[in-house]
């Protein structure tokens, strides 16, 4: 059984797994099924090229209407060379290309190329930072629509001056956000993916109560964040970064942290949580999830 947290907040009823309501014949026709896969963390060590294939099989035979990535798709740009980094994208492109429903990504820390000094990479180099991303994966906030769902996919990464990052949604994309929404209105239903969590205790159950807004672990601006969504009809925001799984429902949105493919990085499970993603059914304006473990098994 795999463990993960429901939270009430404010008195508000947390449902695990909302239980769609009944429908007519034209919001059947627009029913749905995504897959939510996070933290990857694809390298050539520990077997991680063939636990994503398993993962990539069982959502192949789930035929999902599209997958989204959640970041950390590689293990990791942060503090390698160009050549290290290059060859760890090369082999997510590779791989990613057998899931044979369409892809949407999200950035993650690990895709930012060259931010550690260990690295030995100058800020200078024309790839360093989220450029690499940009050229490789493509753009690092965007949105798109499915049926009669608008999805909105965000940037959750900042950098310090010494060279680390933290969890940032900056200044341009909030006034970004702020017209897709205006456009988008307030009747059509909204998903959003963010990297770093906007809402989370994850933090605070594995590392106790004074690590648990360290700077990597949520969106420092998460509140004017979460503001803006709350304006509009967003029903379910998509985390990932912890490893944990975890559903919080507050003033009627869902923060789904939805575990890892990897788990403990590839090396067996965290927290009594197996290797897996989340595979969120869309019924009308309402959605349920399931946590899917793949089965991988750890072989070193």
């Amino acid at each position: 059984m795999k463990n993960f947290i429901l939270i009430s907040i404010l008195l508000i009823t947390v449902i695990g797994c909302q239980q769609p309501k009944p429908n007519s014949t034209e919001e059947k026709s627009n029913n749905f099924t995504f897959v939510f896969a996070t933290d990857i963390h694809i390298t050539e060590e520990r077997n991680a090229t063939e636990g994503f294939l398993q993962a990539i099989d069982s959502i192949n035979k789930i035929a999902p209407d599209f997958v989204l990535t959640g970041g950390d798709n590689i293990m990791d740009a942060l503090g390698q060379t160009y050549g290290r980094s290059d060859t760890l994208y090369n082999l997510y492109e590779k791989t990613a290309e057998k899931i044979e429903a369409p892809v949407y990504n999200t950035m993650g820390n690990h895709e930012v190329f060259g931010l550690y000094e260990r690295s030995g990479v100058d800020p200078s180099h024309e790839k360093y930072g989220k450029k690499m991303y940009e050229d490789r994966i493509g753009k690092r906030y965007y949105s798109f629509d499915h049926k009669n769902w608008h999805f909105i996919v965000l940037d959750g990464i900042g950098f310090t001056e010494d060279r680390h990052y933290y969890g940032l949604i900056d200044s341009v994309q909030v006034e970004w956000l702020k017209q897709d929404l205006a456009q988008t209105g307030k009747e059509t239903p909204v998903i959003v993916s963010t990297h770093i969590p906007l809402l989370s205790v994850g933090k605070q159950i594995m590392a106790g109560p004074t690590e648990a807004f360290e700077k990597g672990s949520v969106v420092t601006n998460a509140l004017e964040i979460i503001e803006i969504l709350e304006q509009y009809n967003v029903k379910l925001v998509l985390q990932g970064h912890l490893h944990f799984l975890e559903d919080i429902n507050y003033n009627g949105i869902h923060y789904l942290t939805g575990g890892a493919v990897s788990s403990n990085w590839w090396r067996g499970q965290r927290y009594g949580m197996e290797e897996g993603f989340v595979k969120i059914n869309i019924s009308g304006e309402d959605f349920n999830w399931h946590y899917v473990d793949f089965g991988w098994e750890v072989n070193e």
